[in-house]
């Protein structure tokens, strides 16, 4: 989540070049079912991913995914805690964990890799 031009499609981008796969870009549906929260892509826009200076990308998409992670994009001069409490947002009554990141800076793709990855102190 972030403002526009802040880096989203690019960090997905980064994540998709990686191994993740598309869910959605620019808006994405939530819903509750069966106790968890899901994200899934408007019928409109499946597939699609706008990769800015050269085109509307057209590739293989998730069509639903659970809501794991809230990663909350900041302006590159934002200053930001290093070793952040723990924090969450809720989304439709789903408390999801909420990391706030730079887009830009190289390491982000691999801190979102990390956060879902692996058990962190608190």
């Amino acid at each position: 989540a972030g403002p526009s031009g802040c880096g989203k499609s690019d960090l997905a981008l980064r994540l998709i070049d990686r191994g993740a796969r598309l869910l959605s870009d620019d808006q994405t549906f939530l819903q509750s079912l069966d106790g968890a929260l899901v994200a899934s892509p408007p019928p409109q826009i499946q597939g699609m991913m706008e990769i800015r200076h050269v085109g509307l990308a057209l590739m293989p998409f998730a069509a639903s995914a659970p809501v794991a992670l809230y990663v909350d994009l900041v302006s590159p001069t934002e200053p930001l805690e290093r070793l952040p409490e723990p924090e969450s947002t809720i989304l439709l009554g789903h408390p999801i964990p909420r990391l706030r990141l730079r887009a830009f800076e190289t390491s982000a793709a691999a801190k979102i890799r990390a956060a879902l990855t692996y058990t962190f102190k608190n």
